[in-house]
């Protein structure tokens, strides 16, 4: 068994490559695990009860239960929590300083140690069924079954050592429970190695979709993934009979900011209005960058005096908090397009905003034009 979990604890290390901190805590957990292992079966070649045996037996408790914390703050971060809980870690603590503390007495240090281990199974076993923020392949209820096995047979060699010590006197006593436990041991850590990889494999897709979805720069959609979600949200609006409007919005003279300020400068602006964007959309509304300077909001259910609810308190903030921020005034110009009878297309919608939009920027800059009238007539409305 110690062969097997050091085996897997050198794959994993070797063979995942540059990791996050998720993956870091697990192939720490996989070390430690082995290591912990290994100074256990070290400690029975010592002699009983010596300093050497002291040692050796605290330092693999201290190895084995910060495995399991390990762990367990690795599978939080695959399940989407972003501050792992801190029970496992202090359970841990408790663990190794109970057991030195109490490691004269055999029976007491057996069921101390098998408890707590026990509980740091059932805080991982919590960790995974707890619904994750994230989606989450079925990997975890299989090490879920694993470890709930290997939670029973620890609890069992608890009781047994601490108990009914004349039937489990030693470490390696051939008891029904402790091959039990070898079989389950084994067994959990391949279900946890393979766990291991397919959280990695999960996390990396998640990343994967989020590049192929979300402007890298301003985190806000792209447009491919923009228009793909306007589409669908479109033709629910058509089946419902629900309005819906386009705003498109272009950032006044963006260039001039590159050019004085420099590139770094600009890329500032850009993300602080792609932040104060998604804090000016209601609930359904999304944001894209669109290219370049520009950006668009589809706002859902939306009427006249939506498009009005969103604009001005957008223009009111940027013109405070943009000096404060950037150093420098940013504003915008944008053209607002609601659906019109017949339109079935979102490009239809595009096309009339972004014909606002030049006549916001015709106007002299700073206002949004509805396209309701257009062309022959444009109203501005801020």
């Amino acid at each position: 068994m110690t062969l097997s979990v050091s085996t897997m604890a050198l794959a994993l290390t070797t063979i995942m490559g540059k990791v996050n901190r998720a993956a870091r805590l697990a192939q720490a957990g996989a070390v430690l695990q082995a290591v912990g292992w290994s100074l256990l079966l070290a400690s029975g070649a010592m002699f009983p009860g010596g300093a050497a045996d002291f040692a050796l037996s605290v330092l693999s408790m201290a190895c084995l239960s910060s495995s399991f914390a390990c762990n367990a703050a690795a599978f939080e971060l695959w399940c989407g929590r972003t501050a792992p809980a801190r029970a496992p870690a202090i359970a841990a603590f408790l663990m190794t300083a109970g057991y030195a503390a109490g490691f004269s007495h055999y029976a007491f240090r057996v069921g101390w140690a098998n408890g707590w281990l026990a509980v740091q199974m059932a805080l991982t076993i919590a960790t995974l069924a707890c619904r994750p923020s994230v989606p989450v392949g079925r990997w975890r209820w299989l090490l879920v079954a694993g470890l709930t096995a290997q939670m029973i047979v620890t609890v069992w060699r608890g009781v047994l050592g601490a108990f009914f010590t004349e039937q489990f006197p030693a470490f390696l006593t051939p008891h029904p429970v402790n091959l039990a436990f070898a079989m389950v041991t084994n067994v959990t850590a391949v279900l946890s190695m393979v766990s291991i990889l397919l959280a990695h494999r999960d996390e990396a897709a998640r990343a994967l979709e989020r590049l192929a979805t979300t402007d890298s720069l301003t985190g806000a959609l792209n447009r491919r993934a923009w228009l793909l979600q306007a589409d669908v949200e479109l033709a629910n609006s058509i089946r419902y009979q629900r309005p819906i409007g386009v705003l498109m919005i272009d950032l006044d003279h963006f260039k001039h900011i590159n050019d004085t300020r420099g590139h770094e400068a600009g890329d500032h602006a850009l993300q602080f209005f792609a932040q104060a964007l998604r804090a000016t959309c209601r609930t359904g509304d999304s944001v894209c960058r669109y290219g370049g300077e520009e950006f668009c909001v589809l706002l859902m259910s939306a009427e006249a005096d939506a498009a009005r609810a969103f604009d001005q308190p957008l223009r009111a903030y940027l013109l405070d908090a943009s000096l404060l921020e950037l150093g420098h005034r940013l504003d915008y110009s944008a053209g607002v397009a609601l659906r019109g009878l017949g339109e079935a297309r979102i490009a239809d919608i595009l096309r009339r905003a972004d014909q606002a939009l030049y006549r916001a920027k015709a106007l002299g800059r700073g206002c949004t034009v509805d396209a309701i009238d257009m062309p022959t007539q444009s109203a501005v409305i801020a």
